[in-house]
């Protein structure tokens, strides 16, 4: 395993971190436990969950997946041995079941306390916002909605104070962003350093071979700032295993099973950019999903890729991919390929 810090701390993370969102609902509570003990043999010591998985997203399984942490903790001891992410939820009718009013105070200070009871610890070590409250070009959508964004962005000062006075009471260490534009990003740094406030070190966004909008300008962010990407859906739902090319639906597959989530990946540019990858995997004697996540963990504004997996194979493939290095003539290949078809997915 290769590891890095989070930016601005001496926390120690491994440069693969261990996706958890399908525990719950795809994978069981032993399946769980499997693939952490088989990240933390295996070097990886950077685990990320969110309060409202397992994705799909729903009253009945609310919290499960910290919860399936939390007894994974209890029954091995090894909290110590973990870097562990969660978030808070957006607001929004998708998280409606939660709690309403999106992220203040009050809302920060229900989640928290939940998400520690849940996972059987008394601090995470990052905190990180889920999305914002206001309407940003996340989740399948390429532009700014400026005809239907809000006006009214988040009180950025409030968030920051509620954040610093949970590490104050040792609840969190570190805070962290996710679904964020260059401009939230920029906020959030400009208030912590003018109320000296605690900073945010890392942001995770979505970020693969066919969505790098992230380099449009969140990655001279992370650059100049120091705030480091957390990358999610690094093979894009599963659409870069190449398992869903010439239409196909594997029985069990998260494409099948959830076609909402992966139909963002599924257009045909992106089809036609994802055979093309693929090409360049064979020529190489690589998997089209090591050639994926190799890209990804060798990117300097990357501080680390979260994989994720059903399937105890899949896991390891993920986890192998760390030592896997792209030769330069690989990514010149690769590049002529973004250049040809660039950031189909939104």
């Amino acid at each position: 395993m290769k590891y890095t810090t989070l930016p601005n701390t001496d926390t120690k993370v491994s440069k693969i971190c261990l996706g958890t969102m399908t525990w719950g609902n795809q994978n069981t509570e032993a399946e769980g436990h499997e693939q952490m003990d088989y990240a933390l043999d295996n070097g990886v010591n950077f685990f990320d969950v969110a309060e409202l998985y397992p994705v799909p997203a729903n009253a009945e399984t609310y919290g499960d997946t910290e919860r399936i942490i939390g007894t994974w903790f209890k029954k091995t001891g090894n909290r110590d041995k973990v870097v562990l992410a969660s978030k808070i939820a957006g607001g929004g009718d998708y998280t409606a079941h939660i709690r309403n009013g999106g992220l203040n105070k009050e809302n920060l200070i229900d989640a928290i306390d939940k998400s520690l009871q849940r996972l059987q610890t008394d601090y995470i070590d990052l905190y990180q916002l889920h999305w914002p409250n206001r309407g940003v070009n996340v989740f399948g959508l390429r532009d700014y909605p400026f005809k239907t964004a809000s006006n009214e962005a988040e009180n950025y000062l409030e968030i920051l104070e509620t954040l610093n006075g949970f590490i104050k009471q040792g609840k969190i260490k570190h805070i962290g962003l996710s679904n964020e534009t260059p401009w939230g990003t920029m906020k959030y740094l400009q208030a912590s350093e003018q109320y000296n406030l605690p900073k945010p070190v890392t942001i995770q966004n979505s970020y693969s071979m066919i969505h790098r909008g992230y380099e449009v300008g969140m990655s001279e962010v992370s650059m100049r700032e120091n705030i480091g990407l957390l990358a999610y859906s690094p093979l894009a739902q599963g659409i870069l295993t190449g398992k869903y090319l010439d239409g196909n639906l594997p029985e069990g597959a998260r494409g099948t099973l959830f076609p909402r989530f992966v139909a963002r990946y599924k257009g045909d540019l992106s089809t036609k950019a994802v055979a093309k990858y693929l090409e360049i995997a064979k020529k190489h004697n690589l998997t089209l999903t090591e050639l994926s996540l190799a890209f990804i963990n060798q990117l300097p504004f990357v501080t680390s890729n979260i994989i994720g997996a059903t399937k105890m194979s899949q896991l390891k493939e993920n986890i192998n991919s760390i030592n896997i290095d792209l030769s330069d003539e690989i990514l010149k290949e690769i590049e002529a390929v973004h250049a040809e078809i660039p950031n189909p997915a939104p």
